[in-house]
């Protein structure tokens, strides 16, 4: 399970549970060939991230590469059940990745456009959140449609 060795605080305000902006970083296809990009804004927890990497890699079967492009460094904390009011705040349970919409989460390379597309629709279904598989735009290929 993805978690951060170490943090400056053990526990983090939850924020603003308003995530609609588009993201401002990581909306592109940078490492690999194709992509999975978030549609909608959530909480991804690290067992969701490695739900979805293992359904990739189960599908390519050693083939290709993957990268993981979120890291889960927020801790989410939770009281016990049952638990009376006050007496501080609860213990850190598992910790989360803030996504927004249009953030690139996974890259694929190294394998056909068909086995990609299947490899990323399996990770998709393991997400709580709408995704959708985008393509690495070839530089050439635009500096060649400019030139013209």
């Amino acid at each position: 399970m993805l978690m951060p060795k170490r943090t400056k605080y053990r526990k983090m305000q939850r924020g603003v549970q308003k995530r609609t902006k588009v993201s401002g970083r990581g909306t592109t296809v940078a490492f690999g060939d194709f992509g999975l990009m978030a549609l909608e804004p959530a909480w991804i927890t690290s067992r969701q991230i490695e739900a979805a990497r293992r359904a990739m890699t189960n599908y390519i079967k050693r083939g290709g590469k993957v990268w993981i492009r979120i890291f889960p460094d927020k801790p989410i904390t939770q009281k016990p059940a049952e638990t009376r009011m006050g007496s501080g705040k609860g213990a850190v349970e598992y910790y989360v990745a803030v996504v927004k919409p249009g953030r690139v989460m996974f890259e694929l390379a190294g394998v056909r456009e068909e086995v990609a597309t299947v490899a990323l629709e399996r990770a998709a279904q393991k997400l709580p959140i709408k995704c959708k598989i985008v393509a690495k735009e070839t530089a050439g290929e635009v500096a060649h449609d400019e030139g013209e």
